[in-house]
């Protein structure tokens, strides 16, 4: 990590607004953006490419090495690129969610994946979002949030995103699904799911996302990282 370019880990379970607010606070500051998820979902959706089994760690972390993927922002909004081709919305669906959290679990992708994601750390400074960005990645960033809300409020919005993009869904089984993905995050061996020590915890159950965002540039210019935005 290059210590002159400023980073916002931005962790915390799936739901929680990490994707929305990530994209938002780095088109305002002009900062570059990690959307360290989706490297997951990307390895997973690339093996599903590739006829690599979910299960075979070995050649899904060859997988992660050799991944050709972009996540440029235009009109406000991030586009994920797999190997030429957007596919943020086919890596978005539960199905995928599901494969991208036991991708995830193993040891040799994670690793594969790491300096990747250090890489992105470029002037004039990088909003990183994920699970491990504040404990692992980016260990030594200046601040760090845990972006967090109720399981049922992050089934509500999940739901209310799928209904939105006219995807049948049920609400109680989503609930079970991300209760079973935190479960599972939290547990695992490799880099759980936690805040960092020094991490500023933010319930965002009762925010709007303005308010989230404006949090974070006050956070951002309190600690001399940016000017007033």
């Amino acid at each position: 990590m290059n210590d002159r370019v400023p980073v916002l880990t931005i962790d915390g379970p799936g739901g929680a607004g990490k994707g929305t607010i990530s994209c938002l606070v780095a088109e305002r500051l002009g900062w570059h953006l990690l959307d360290s998820g989706a490297l997951y979902r990307l390895t997973a959706q690339a093996a599903i490419n590739h006829d690599v089994a979910v299960d075979d760690e070995i050649a899904l972390a060859r997988l992660a090495e050799q991944l050709d993927v972009a996540f440029p922002i235009e009109g406000g909004r991030p586009r994920t690129m797999l190997e030429g081709d957007d596919v943020g919305q086919a890596i978005r669906t539960e199905d995928a969610g599901e494969r991208a959290s036991q991708v995830a679990a193993l040891p040799l992708v994670r690793q594969a994946l790491l300096q990747r994601q250090r890489d992105f750390c470029q002037a004039p400074g990088l909003v990183a979002d994920g699970r491990d960005m504040g404990t692992v990645v980016f260990p030594d960033a200046p601040l760090k949030i845990f972006l967090t809300a109720s399981a049922d409020e992050r089934a509500r919005r999940r739901y209310l995103q799928l209904q939105e993009a006219g995807v049948d869904a049920s609400l109680p089984s989503l609930l079970k699904e991300i209760q079973a993905r935190d479960a599972r995050d939290m547990q695992r061996s490799v880099a759980p799911l936690k805040p960092a020590d020094d991490a500023i915890t933010l319930d965002t159950t009762r925010l709007s996302i303005p308010e989230v965002v404006d949090r974070l540039t006050e956070l951002l210019t309190q600690r001399g990282l940016v000017s007033g935005v």
